[in-house]
């Protein structure tokens, strides 16, 4: 009688190589014409991209900059968000879009997220808003919204609050790009979206980059204006103050031989959710569906019972060579570098129990396009083994 030989493939948290296997030679091609050309910065490719990007976006324009973290500060340079100011985010994400507000001077305000989609509560914002109104210190500027994993916020909600409060809108979508709510792919919600092209993400090139999305011409030349250092029409006319952010003509290059992959991934993400969900639904919380929402699964995170739990699962998982990771281990407000402005940022601010306590129980499992059935089983199989 024959046996099934067990699968020992290594299996990546994310990766890259299957991928370039199947567009080195256009990798290639593209570096080798850069570099021929010389035009390291700002070269055609660069405008290339931005073209490829809006259209998949949906968007009037697309702006290329040096990473996601470089897109939300242009963003927010762009509404001169700065000292006296408000800005409104999640306390259950990744620090760089609580640290651009504070780089410009202005203070983060942080917001709970919903237990069940893991982004901003729209409620909770609604409450701290009124009550830095309440208070009068901070002037209400901005909201940033992440598309936490993948699945897009409440933007509906979102931008209803900022048009009522004269607030600006931005759409941290770095791990989202893909994602589609009401049918209008991320990108074309709030005054722009963020996005980053970090080497994991939905769409990255091989190193840092990003870009910003927007609808609005005068946002584009701003923002195009503001990552080379605040340039007019002529190379050497500064209008203002800006900053060094332009994209590498290389990563955009990268970038443009990946892009015609992206849709298939896409796709194939979603399979790989279906996988997971199939196995695991009724053993750990796996992420939420929301009608007219589509998830880009840049993240597969499952919330387990509590952190013992999650540590006998990590081991299990490591014994099986199967990676995990998680994001986040720490709430923002409770990160050595933003306790103490979250304490000044509010008299008296209520607790934010829910990022408090996805932070002991989240776990990241592997998740990228070229995982396959048998592979997304031993995840799976893993997982519940350390239950």
């Amino acid at each position: 009688m024959s046996q099934t030989t067990p699968d020992t493939r290594p299996i990546g948290l994310f990766d890259m190589r299957a991928q370039q296997a199947l567009i080195r030679g256009e990798i290639d091609r593209r570096i080798a014409h850069v570099l021929d050309s010389g035009r390291f910065v700002q070269g055609p490719e660069v405008d290339e991209l931005e073209r490829a990007l809006a259209d998949f976006a949906g968007v009037a324009h697309a702006v290329g900059v040096s990473s996601g973290t470089d897109a939300l500060q242009i963003a927010m340079m762009a509404e001169g968000i700065g000292r006296g100011d408000a800005v409104f985010l999640p306390a259950f994400t990744y620090t760089a879009t609580a640290e651009v507000p504070l780089v410009l001077g202005a203070t983060p305000v942080f917001v709970d997220v919903d237990p069940k989609t893991y982004n901003i509560d729209p409620n909770d914002l609604r409450r701290r808003l009124e009550m830095v109104k309440a208070e009068g210190k901070l002037r209400p500027r901005a909201v940033i919204g992440v598309d936490l994993f993948g699945l897009p916020a409440d933007w509906p909600a979102i931008e209803a609050l900022c048009a009522a409060e004269g607030m600006f809108a931005l759409d941290d979508a770095a791990q989202a790009f893909g994602g589609r709510l009401n049918n209008r792919r991320l990108g074309g919600w709030g005054g722009a979206a963020a996005l980053s092209f970090y080497p994991t993400k939905t769409l990255g090139c091989y190193g840092d980059g990003g870009a910003l999305l927007t609808d609005s011409a005068e946002k584009a030349d701003l923002y195009r204006s503001l990552r080379t250092h605040g340039e007019g029409k002529a190379r050497y006319e500064v209008l203002r103050t800006g900053m060094n952010g332009r994209l590498d003509t290389i990563q955009a290059a990268i970038l443009l031989c990946k892009m015609p992959l992206l849709e298939d991934e896409l796709a194939s993400r979603t399979r790989i959710a279906g996988w997971y969900a199939d196995r695991l639904r009724g053993h750990v919380q796996i992420p939420v569906e929301i009608a007219g929402a589509e998830s880009a699964h840049g993240i597969y995170s499952i919330l387990l019972k509590d952190a013992a739990q999650r540590a006998r699962v990590q081991e299990s998982c490591k014994a099986r060579g199967v990676p995990t990771g998680i994001y986040y281990p720490l709430p923002l407000h409770h990160q050595p570098a933003y306790r103490d402005r979250h304490a000044a940022a509010l008299r008296d601010a209520p607790p934010l129990p829910v990022s408090e306590d996805l932070c002991t129980r989240i776990l990241s499992l592997p998740m990228h396009p070229y995982l396959d059935e048998s592979q997304a089983s031993r995840v799976a199989e893993a997982v519940i083994a350390g239950l």
